[in-house]
């Protein structure tokens, strides 16, 4: 396993996190997976050297980081973990417990320990961006929750750069604790982060963890999955032409190169420079063991050029653009894919 520091702290995370969306509770979604079904997962995991582990308040309701922290705190050591979770999606029908008013956010940050079972978590990150309540409410209740020791660091997920530079702002203004970690979708199919947001993370010193590799599995060429047949999000965000023929052209890199076309779709993330660690959701052990392979690959221009060649410009994927993304089309492929 490699390991970096994340952003200019000291903290060093594995380049592999280990996403955990899917386990919890099968009442949630029909994908997810129990405690006795993920624990071979999260074992496995650890025993590739992952220090990194990524959940929320909002997967299962509550009920992930249960789970994923019950199996923890069995066969792992605290000490030796980089935990995050994050908090903002609504938690109950409670009008208050959602957000990040300073009142859901300590209220959160409680009930999360209470469910992992642990008295700190090393990133406590905001889910979203909250336009609802004041920048420098959330970031004065993140600070507070730092200095009385409930988190070590806070992290941002999912929003533009300018509200991003907006927290940074208020963070240096206020002397108060400055994110470390922007969790952001980035993939072959999805790869508006990297008009600003990726080189305006690099030049604030901030890391960057990476989650949706593989475009909720339609770069696995496997679109028949129970996830792809029952997340809605799946088919909002990528059924365009233009996704699937650049999952077509991961299929091929990966036919030449005699690879799963996973491995060729996380092996372009890991190449990005600014990406500091990636998310993996793996369904099994098998599934985490490709993007360790993918780890060691190294693209060549030509199979660089053939997965981005039917990229086109879209929409921005956050939780305001639901449901207004454009067509795109694609360009020629060229030898030795043509």
């Amino acid at each position: 396993m490699q390991y970096v520091r994340l952003g200019q702290s000291g903290l060093k995370v594995s380049r592999l996190c280990l996403g955990t969306m899917n386990m919890g509770s099968k009442d949630w979604k029909p994908w997810i997976f129990n405690e006795k079904e993920s624990e071979p997962i999260i074992r496995h995991a650890l025993d590739q050297g992952v220090n990194f582990i990524d959940l929320a308040d909002f997967y299962s309701i509550g009920a992930g980081e249960e789970v994923v922290c019950n199996v923890l705190n069995r066969i792992g050591r605290r000490d030796n973990l980089v935990i995050t979770t994050k908090v903002g999606y609504a938690m109950s029908d409670d009008i208050n417990a959602q957000g990040h008013s300073r009142k859901n956010i300590f209220n959160a940050i409680d009930a999360s320990l209470a469910r992992m079972g642990m008295d700190y978590v090393d990133i406590y990150m905001l889910h979203y961006f909250d336009t609802d309540t004041p920048v420098e409410e959330t970031m004065g209740a993140l600070n507070d929750i730092v200095l009385a020791g409930k988190a070590r660091y806070i992290g941002i997920s999912t929003m533009t750069t300018g509200q991003l530079a907006k927290i940074l702002m208020v963070c240096d203004q206020n002397s108060w604790q400055r994110p470390i970690n922007m969790q952001l979708q980035l993939n072959c199919a999805y790869r508006e982060e990297e008009r600003e947001m990726l080189p305006f993370c690099q030049d604030q010193g901030i890391g960057v963890s990476v989650f949706s590799p593989l475009a909720r599995g339609i770069l696995t060429s496997d679109l028949q999955s129970t996830r792809n047949k029952t997340d809605f999000f799946t088919a909002e965000m990528y059924n365009d032409e233009a996704s699937r023929n650049i999952a077509h052209s991961v299929a091929k890199v990966a036919d030449a190169r005699g690879c799963l076309p996973a491995q060729v779709a996380q092996a372009w993330v890991l190449n990005k420079p600014e990406v500091t660690s990636m998310l993996v959701g793996a369904d099994t052990t098998e599934q985490f063991d490709s993007a360790v392979a993918a780890l060691e690959m190294q693209l060549t221009p030509e199979e660089t050029y053939e997965l981005e060649r039917n990229y086109t410009p879209c929409d921005l994927i956050n939780d305001y653009t639901s449901g207004k993304r454009t067509s795109r089309f694609s360009r020629p492929a060229k030898e030795p894919f043509a």
